[in-house]
C-alpha cells in the first residue's frame, strides 16, 4: 500500500491538490475536512475528540484493506511535537501492512493562500469556511501562532518532496507528486 500525506498552512491547496492526485492515481483522497466538516455539523461545534476517533477507525480499516493506498491531507504546524506525534502514529497504524509513506509539504505565500481561501471548490468541500472573514481572520492567525513552513533539512523522510504552489495549477502539482514518486 502507499500513503501519500500531503501537509502544509492552511489553504495552501492541500486538497485541491489531492483531488487531483487521486484522478491520476488509484489512491483514495481523505482530506482532513471530511471529518471535521459532519461532526461541526451534528455537534454544532468542533470536536476534536470525535474527529479523531472517526479518523482512527477509517485509518485502521483502510489499512486492512486491499486499496492502492491514500491521500491524506494535514495543517502541519511543524513548531508542534504533537503534529509529528500524529504522523508517527499514522505510520504506526499502516506500517503492518507494508504500506510505503510519501511526504509532500506545499508551501505559498499568505496573500495567495488568502485568496484561495475564498475558491468555490475549497468552500464547496468545507462549509465551515463560508464565513470568509472570519475564516480569513483563523488563517492570519494560524499564521502567527504556528509554523507551518518547515526549515531547510527539517524533514527527516527519504520519500519527501516541498513544492511551492504559487505559480503552479493543482494538476500540474499533482503530476509532479505522481511522476517524482512514480505512484
Amino acid at each position: 500500500m502507499k500513503f501519500v500525506f500531503i501537509l502544509g498552512d492552511a489553504a495552501v491547496g492541500k486538497m485541491t491538490v489531492g483531488q487531483e492526485l487521486m484522478k491520476r492515481t488509484k489512491l483514495r483522497l481523505f482530506h482532513n475536512h471530511m471529518t471535521i466538516e459532519p461532526v461541526i455539523e451534528i455537534f454544532g461545534k468542533f470536536d476534536s475528540k470525535t474527529i479523531s476517533e472517526i479518523r482512527e477507525v477509517i485509518f485502521k480499516n483502510f489499512a486492512a484493506s486491499d486499496n492502492y493506498g491514500m491521500i491524506f491531507t494535514m495543517m502541519m504546524a511543524f513548531d508542534q511535537q504533537s503534529d509529528w506525534d500524529y504522523l508517527e502514529h499514522i505510520q504506526e497504524v499502516f506500517s503492518p501492512y507494508g504500506t510505503e509513506f510519501f511526504y509532500v509539504e506545499l508551501i505559498a505565500p499568505q496573500e495567495i493562500r488568502l485568496q484561495r481561501n475564498e475558491t468555490e471548490n475549497r468552500l464547496k468541500n468545507k462549509p465551515s469556511k463560508k464565513n470568509i472573514a472570519e475564516s480569513n481572520q483563523r488563517l492570519i492567525n494560524d499564521d502567527k501562532n504556528y509554523r507551518c513552513v518547515s526549515y531547510e533539512g527539517e524533514i527527516p523522510f527519504d520519500n519527501y518532496l516541498r513544492i511551492d504552489n504559487s505559480d503552479k495549477s493543482p494538476d500540474e502539482v499533482a503530476l509532479l507528486i505522481k511522476e517524482t514518486f512514480k505512484l
